[in-house]
């Protein structure tokens, strides 16, 4: 299905704009970066994120830079081969009257630039409320006809009754997020580490231009420590949810038992930029282009700020890569149809935007909501999982209960691992037929997401 984002307040031509290739003319875009300005989206005050016109020189980007006194910082791309990024994407420092919206015009009006736009600044989605699948308190994986049993669960209990939890070994997931906590003892067992690096030695080994990026990369620090402590707790719950490790008599089970996960961190404590979104998105596609890795989908429990064409082109980027990018509706219980949310609302072929509901079946106090925008809906309330614990100073694996479409979309980004363990080879269009297809109607989700229903895997 068609990811099409709606906003009733904005002209038809918003919606052709959100399928726009980034070499579309800047002169032509409608003008949602400037709305979500107004609307006063968290964003860095003195960055923008700078597209340039393919083949331009250097001298030609000074000259434009110079309109707003701007610094270059960074271009946007992991590893020294690009992704077919056309021309250069880059974070500029600005500074001057009027701030980025002013800066942000001025750039756009020089022949030398297809667009420039705000550093958005995202956060998780999720809220904390303070074992587990034998006393019921992972309602999440319960199915209908599961012990115990919940009717409005994923269904991933009755899957695991056939298959033994299912040997989703061979499949790979990105986790785009805060780190996540890989010595934790339910998680462990399905730390993927990267086949082309040496672990400690100091060399860039498979040539991306990050060195030691073993378990993944920290584009937030700028460094490989993917996990960094009692803070990260947010990344390690959605990790658990999504791949922690079942049939071992501790903790919790995840989705998939056996699903390989790895991270790109991007998130710190005070939220994280769009720039390093960007940066993690393209990490996973440049890990499946280099290596060959089957790497089947990035879980984005985050959102905030406003539309961003350079992220909706990361976006298309892993499309093409075949790698679904699952990501949570948002936690403002607005409705998405009317007011854009991102990542969730772009318009790519692999995006899978989910909604979260209650163990009931209601849809979430919190959960956003949107009957074109947002596409199924998943268990979110009171969802139990892996998180790291600070005792005394030291590190320990720990268990705890949080709220959020943080919550929902690993469910559903595990029952994408479920599907693609059980039907090698299948795409990431039919892994998403699959689960939207397979949604049980529910009444709570009739005219709130576009399937009228929610996740269930025991039907695949």
């Amino acid at each position: 299905m068609k990811h099409a984002l709606q906003l009733p307040a904005l002209a038809a031509g918003i919606l052709a704009a959100l399928g726009m290739a980034s070499t579309a003319e800047a002169s032509g875009r409608p003008d949602l970066v400037s709305l979500a300005l107004q609307q006063g989206r968290a964003h860095v005050a003195d960055e923008l994120i700078v597209q340039f016109r393919e083949n331009v020189s250097t001298a030609d980007k000074n000259r434009a830079l110079a309109r707003v006194n701007g610094a270059r910082g960074e271009v946007l791309s992991v590893g020294r081969q690009r992704i077919d990024l056309g021309g250069d994407v880059e974070l500029v420092t600005v500074s001057g009257q009027g701030g980025v919206g002013a800066a942000m015009k001025a750039l756009m009006s020089d022949p030398a630039v297809d667009f420039a736009e705000p550093n958005w600044i995202v956060q998780h989605a999720a809220t904390s409320n303070d074992p587990y699948f034998t006393n019921g308190s992972l309602w999440g994986m319960a199915g209908d006809s599961s012990s115990p049993s919940n009717t409005f669960g994923s269904g991933a209990a009755e899957v695991w009754a056939q298959t033994g939890g299912t040997n989703c070994s061979n499949v790979i997931i990105g986790i785009i997020d805060e780190g996540y906590m890989y010595t934790h003892t339910d998680i462990a067992p399905n730390a993927f580490t990267n086949p082309g690096e040496v672990a400690a030695n100091g060399v860039d080994d498979d040539g991306n231009g990050l060195v030691d990026d073993v378990y993944g990369w920290d584009f937030d620090g700028g460094n490989n420590s993917v996990f960094d402590g009692a803070d990260d707790d947010h990344g390690t719950h959605v990790a658990g949810t999504i791949g922690a490790v079942g049939g071992n008599a501790q903790g919790v089970a995840g989705m998939c038992w056996s699903v390989k996960l790895m991270s790109a961190k991007f998130l710190g404590r005070r939220g994280g930029t769009t720039a390093n979104a960007i940066k993690a998105v393209d990490y996973f596609t440049d890990l499946k282009l280099r290596h060959n890795l089957n790497i089947v989908a990035t879980n984005n429990s985050w959102g905030g700020g406003g539309y961003s064409q350079a992220l909706a082109d990361a976006v298309e980027r892993a499309n093409a890569a075949d790698i679904l990018f699952i990501a949570a509706a948002g936690n403002s219980a607005t409705d998405n149809d009317a007011t854009a949310s991102y990542p969730s609302g772009y318009a790519s072929d692999n995006v899978i935007a989910v909604a979260s509901i209650t163990n009931t079946g209601a849809l979430s106090s919190f959960s956003q909501y949107g009957a074109t925008t947002v596409d199924i809906g998943a268990p979110g309330s009171g969802i139990w999982s892996t998180v790291p614990k600070s005792v005394k100073g030291k590190i320990t694996a720990a268990y705890a209960s949080y709220n959020g479409t943080s919550m929902a979309t690993p469910h559903v980004t595990g029952a994408a691992a479920l599907y693609a363990a059980r039907h090698p080879g299948s795409s990431a269009a039919q892994i998403k037929t699959a689960i939207l297809s397979s949604a049980t109607p529910t009444p709570s989700l009739a005219g709130k997401v576009a399937t009228g229903g929610r996740l269930n895997v025991d039907s695949f």
